[in-house]
Formats: C-alpha cells, sequence, structure tokens
C-alpha cells in the first residue's frame, strides 16, 4: 500500500512538474502568437512528447495556422541528415572519411588533394565560401553544380585542411554530390530511401525545385518597416547538403529517437557524429563540433537559419530530453528561448 502511494505521489509530482514546465513553454513563445509567423515546438522526454504545440501562422497570405505538422525549411539543421547519409555509406563500405574530396569530385583545384570528408563534416577543411564567389549581377538561385563549378575555379583555401576550424556550407553542398557519386542516386532519393521511409519520417523531404511539393508549407517572413514581409527564398535557396530539408516536429521525434539506437546508424558512427573533433571559433557560444552536430557541455544540438527561418534542435542524451523549435521567422533567435523551454524539464 505504502509502495502504492509513494508510486502515485512521484506521477502526480511529474503531472505537476510538466505541467509547470508547458506554462513556462506557452510564455516563452508569447513573441510567436497571433497574427504572425509562427513557430512549432516540441519537447520529448524519454521518448513521450510533454509538449508538441504551434504557436502563430505558416502562411500569413493564407492566414494558415502552424500546428505539429507544419512543415518548415530546417536550414543548416539539415547538415546532420548529410552527415548521416555519408556514414550510412562509410557503413557500406562505399566510401572512406579520410577520402580526399578532389577523389569524389576531380574537377575541384589540386590545392584540395589533401581536404578529406572527414574535414569537411567537421568544418575542419578550410575552403571558401560559396557565398564569397556569387558574382555580384546574379539574380538566379544557385544550385550544387553551380558550388561545384565556382569551387573549382578557386584554388585558394582559409587554411591548410585539418588545421582549424571554419563553419562550411561549400564543405556541406559537397558532401550532398559525394553522397550521389558514392550511391549512384539522387541525394534527395539517398535520403528518402535510406533515412526518411525506414523511419517514417513522411513528411520530411530534400527540397527540389520543380519537383515534388512541400506538404503543409510554412513560408518564411522578416520583419521590414515595422511589417512581416515574405522571404521565403534567396540566391543561396536551392542548394541541398548544407540547408535544404523541409520537416515537421513529428516526424524529427521520429528521427531523435533513432539517434538513441542502431536502427539507423551503427554504434561507431553515431560515436563519430557526436564526438568533439574541433573546437568552434568564430561564434558567440562554446562549442565543439562533432559531424552535423554542436556539442555544448552535456548537449547535442544544432541551429538552421536562412532567409526567413530559424530553427534548433537542442539534445540531452544523458536525460533523454529533446526540445525542438522551428520558426518561418528572420527573429528572434530561438537557442536560448529553448534552453529556458528545457530547464523545467531537467533534473536537478
Amino acid at each position: 500500500m505504502r509502495a502504492a502511494l509513494l508510486f502515485a505521489s512521484i506521477l502526480f509530482a511529474a503531472s505537476v512538474h510538466a505541467s509547470d514546465g508547458v506554462q513556462n513553454a506557452d510564455r516563452l513563445m508569447q513573441r510567436y502568437q497571433g497574427d504572425e509567423p509562427g513557430a512549432a515546438v516540441l519537447v520529448l522526454k524519454d521518448g513521450k512528447p510533454l509538449l508538441r504545440k504551434g504557436y502563430g501562422l505558416a502562411d500569413l497570405e493564407q492566414h494558415a495556422k502552424v500546428t505539429p505538422a507544419t512543415d518548415f525549411r530546417l536550414a543548416s539543421v539539415s547538415k546532420q541528415f548529410t552527415a548521416a547519409a555519408i556514414l550510412l555509406l562509410a557503413q557500406d563500405g562505399k566510401l572512406a572519411l579520410d577520402d580526399s574530396i578532389r577523389h569524389w569530385l576531380p574537377s575541384l583545384p589540386a590545392t584540395t588533394d589533401k581536404v578529406t570528408l572527414r574535414q569537411l563534416l567537421s568544418h575542419t577543411g578550410g575552403l571558401i565560401d560559396y557565398e564569397d564567389l556569387i558574382p555580384p549581377n546574379r539574380t538566379t538561385q544557385l544550385d550544387d553544380q553551380d558550388v561545384l563549378r565556382m569551387l573549382s575555379a578557386t584554388p585558394r583555401s582559409y587554411f591548410a585542411p585539418g588545421s582549424a576550424y571554419r563553419y562550411s556550407n561549400s564543405g556541406y553542398v559537397l558532401l550532398g554530390l559525394v553522397v550521389e557519386k558514392a550511391s549512384g542516386r539522387t541525394l534527395q532519393d539517398f535520403l528518402a530511401q535510406r533515412i526518411f521511409k525506414p523511419l517514417h519520417m513522411d513528411h520530411t523531404l530534400l527540397y527540389v525545385h520543380d519537383s515534388k511539393s512541400v506538404p503543409n508549407r510554412a513560408y518564411g517572413y522578416s520583419k521590414t518597416g515595422g511589417r512581416w514581409l515574405r522571404t521565403d527564398q534567396d540566391l543561396t535557396s536551392a542548394t541541398r547538403g548544407d540547408g535544404g530539408i523541409y520537416s515537421n516536429i513529428e516526424d524529427l521525434a521520429k528521427w531523435d529517437a533513432a539517434l538513441y539506437d542502431d536502427r539507423l546508424l551503427s554504434d561507431a558512427s553515431r560515436k563519430a557524429a557526436f564526438s568533439p573533433h574541433a573546437k568552434v571559433t568564430g561564434e558567440p557560444y562554446e562549442a565543439s563540433y562533432g559531424y552535423g552536430w554542436r556539442i555544448t557541455g552535456d548537449t547535442l544540438w544544432h541551429s538552421g537559419e536562412s532567409i526567413g527561418f530559424r530553427n534548433v534542435i537542442v539534445r540531452w542524451p544523458d536525460q533523454h530530453l529533446t526540445v525542438i523549435l522551428l520558426s518561418n521567422r528572420n527573429d528572434p533567435e530561438p537557442y536560448q528561448a529553448v534552453l529556458e523551454i528545457a530547464r523545467p524539464f531537467l533534473q536537478k
């Protein structure tokens, strides 16, 4: 009888604790509510959603509300999927992480001979940012082949490969192209067949223009002159490996679950992805970088920002806690809000 009462009191305390956490999240998400671009928030504890909620609007013009099923452009949160694709191909024996990028993409200059896939995964390859190579008169969107051509015509680099850290969208675009070369499939098909479908992430896709449409799509907005203007696409919104995935918090819960076991990635691959390979520099926070993940203290996390979207996923794997915030607006930056949302759910 005493044990039953104790168990009941624990359940009641946990329920009150979770309720306080939800109220705290609603308070922190007030800026996203109403007739403005919004956000979707997910709190997972021990694989169960304690909060799964949409705030604000996904489409201002159609007055469509954000729901847990709304698909957002993940931007750089996509990098963990590109990294996983490379790790899957390494598991398959189709490539090695110490392969030279030039082995797979021979049009690149000889100066990239010693740049390895491993270094591109951890942003230590030293490649020039493709954003800095865009001609000033360019008006049409770049695709991955445009990025490859620009880098192939650029023999300079920021530093010797492996000697420093510099966040590189260029590196992840090239990694996406390596996935295609090594697998014989398009990047979008490889991600769908090897990651999204096996995990039943049925509403997640790598967006390719003039291809499959995005379901329940949120459009990106930026505040200009006191008004929200749709800023859903820009010159760099059509590249893929560095940020082209659309997903929702319901599908990302399935992705999070797969990161705890070997249903997708082997123990060795997950350890490699979640281990610190480089110290992050040039950013306003302390972190190391794994493969598609930042590592800070006991958290694994990554943010994503593109025109009109700001996202972050933060995982506390030792506590089996994950908080995800996806938003279709250029402001505010969500990382600190996610840490505050998580606080009531963290064990002391």
